[in-house]
């Protein structure tokens, strides 16, 4: 039988793993996807009870889930340390991986699509078939990202701890060379991510920027602006809490403004114990991680959203922000300076440059009438980014 659909492997999914299985389902060209706790459309009664985060667009019967050790790893994530949950993830992927190129040979596929750390035994079995291997890296490379973040352990030693990429194990940057070395073609979520390639993968074949898509919200749901001078500048950081996100450098940027013209609000998991953070900084309100409706609705009633990350792939909440109508404040190694235009969608500044970001908060707080001009000028750019061309572009790269 002549091989002609498409396999999909990723261990926990996510937006845009959904919005590829979406377009294949669409485009009647998924064979399979292979996750290890999930549910698809006419599922049966029990597997309905499983967390909407872990529901797919796609047919029940085309997804193939290995429950463990995913469950174990959620039911006893807590009891152990950030380095042992961190293993405990890597395991997870590896075998999820080994599971699928086992069953390779027993499915009509002509290519599979696999994510960093989810794809070396899949893909070496996919080369002995003949199969096609299509490689989606999410995040910049890791060579960039130790380089990158070992600067940031000399910047900010206390911070070390929420930089957990700069430790990771020889075998598993092995297996992540090994990917990269078996793809036949590349998708990254940004310019950046592509930059950080090695020049002899880039060289040796072909590397796309597959933009990131932008979520529906309307325009009625988009606040109005408070222009009263008086009024304090609304500040929202989104994310993990590490120096990763560069979230050190927003706190000093604060320091040097030295204002009460300002709030900072943090949505996000901590990777420290909440007094860490106040002792770099005391005024902050601390939202624990929470539902995206639940985040929608906090970027709506803020003025601007501030990430100033060292290293990411393409940080969705960059898009989210723009999509409710908050104008952002980012560096390149967002991976969203295509989003950028200057004092319209937001600000770019330089990588681990506090001062920069003081700078353009104090412009901010002087031109706050410019507010409800960039408020729709945010909304206008997200509605550029649409998930079906990036599953497009991806699926370009399949055939």
């Amino acid at each position: 039988m002549e091989k002609s659909k498409i396999l999909i492997s990723h261990p926990t999914g996510n937006t845009f793993v959904r919005a590829l299985l979406n377009e294949c389902e669409e485009k009647d060209l998924l064979e399979k996807f292979f996750t290890t706790i999930g549910k698809g459309k006419n599922t049966n009664f029990i597997l309905k009870n499983i967390s909407n985060r872990r529901a797919y667009p796609i047919p029940d019967q085309k997804i193939y889930r290995q429950w463990f050790p995913e469950i174990s790893r959620l039911l006893f994530g807590r009891y152990k340390t950030q380095k042992e949950r961190k293993n405990d993830t890597d395991k997870v992927y590896e075998k999820l991986d080994r599971k699928v190129s086992e069953n390779l040979e027993k499915l009509n596929v002509s290519c599979v699509h696999g994510y960093e750390d989810g794809a070396a035994h899949t893909f070496r079995r996919a080369k002995e078939l003949g199969i096609r291997c299509s490689y989606e890296l999410p995040i910049a490379h890791w060579a960039t990202s130790r380089r990158l973040l070992g600067k940031e352990a000399e910047r900010y030693p206390e911070w070390i701890p929420t930089l957990d990429s700069i430790s990771e194990n020889e075998e598993k940057l092995h297996r992540k060379e090994q990917e990269l070395e078996l793809a036949d073609c590349i998708s990254c979520p940004s310019e950046f991510v592509l930059q950080s390639l090695p020049e002899n993968i880039r060289n040796a074949k072909p590397c796309q920027v597959a933009h990131f898509g932008s979520p529906d919200v309307s325009d009625s749901q988009i606040e109005k602006v408070d222009q009263k001078n008086n009024q304090k500048l609304k500040i929202l950081f989104v994310g993990s809490m590490s120096q990763r996100k560069g979230l050190a450098d927003l706190f000093n940027a604060l320091k040097i403004l030295n204002t009460h013209h300002v709030s900072l609000t943090i949505v996000g998991q901590p990777a420290m114990p909440i007094s860490f953070y106040r002792a770099q900084h005391t005024d902050f309100k601390h939202i624990p991680s929470c539902s995206n409706d639940t985040v929608k609705s906090i970027m709506r009633s803020h003025d601007i959203l501030i990430l100033p990350s060292i290293v990411e792939g393409c940080a969705l909440v960059q898009l989210e922000a723009l999509s409710c109508g908050l104008p952002i404040m980012i560096t390149r190694n967002t991976g969203g300076e295509d989003f950028i235009d200057e004092k319209e969608t937001g600000f770019l500044v330089p990588t681990g440059n506090p001062e920069k970001i003081a700078e353009k908060i104090e412009w901010l707080i002087c031109n706050r009438s410019i507010l409800p001009k960039m408020k729709i000028l945010s909304k206008n750019k997200s509605t550029k980014y649409k998930w079906e061309i990036y599953a497009k572009n991806i699926l370009d790269y399949c055939k």
